[in-house]
């Protein structure tokens, strides 16, 4: 009888245990498989620039009307760079929204919008200009030398690159999303007022 009782003792000692041990190995897999989609999701936005970073500057933009500037020129500024591209979709869907709450909205408070055309002539880049009706200018960037420095190369387009009046940048985008668009033209607007 003493014998039965250690036996059930020690076998509920085991199971517990056991029992303890999946719940621990349960919730670990739960919180890898979690970080590891974080991770994916990031990986996936394919920039090689975050926020915080110091904006590359040693490029050159030329627009489509011809004239050239930098951000090097436009430091103290605060810039907004969209990469972009006649073909894509999703860039024509955000570019009437970037004119109307972006452009129009801020461009007399030291708000500097461009974007950037990725690797396409300056014939489809003024066509593009002209029939998404916007105002604000694009700029060439022949090899996607200029998208480059912030993306990888294989990276779509569609993506926006905010830089505050220091260089820094302070938002990134990627496609277009209602909600992640409007905390960018919160983000603009923030930056507007901060005391520079």
């Amino acid at each position: 009888m003493i014998d039965l009782v250690k036996e059930n003792n020690w076998m509920k000692t085991i199971r517990l245990t056991l029992i303890g041990f999946l719940i621990g190995f349960t919730f670990n897999v739960a919180a890898r498989s979690e970080q590891d989609t974080s991770q994916t999701k990031d990986a996936d936005r394919g920039y090689i620039v975050q926020v915080g970073d110091q904006a590359p500057d040693n490029f050159e933009l030329v627009l489509h009307d011809g004239s050239k500037t930098s951000l090097k020129e436009l430091r103290g500024k605060i810039v907004l760079l969209q990469f972009t591209a006649s073909w894509c979709v999703v860039c024509r869907k955000e570019m009437p929204y970037l004119e109307r709450d972006i452009w129009q909205a801020y461009k007399d408070k030291d708000v500097v919008l461009i974007g950037v055309d990725r690797d396409e002539p300056l014939e489809t880049v003024l066509k593009f200009h002209r029939d998404m009706n916007i105002t604000y200018p694009l700029a060439l960037d022949p090899g996607a030398g200029i998208f480059q420095q912030f993306a990888d190369k294989k990276a779509g387009v569609t993506r926006n690159v905010l830089i505050d009046r220091t260089g820094k940048i302070r938002f990134l985008t990627r496609l277009y999303d209602e909600a992640e668009f409007a905390q960018l033209v919160q983000a603009v607007d923030n930056l507007t007022k901060e005391q520079h």
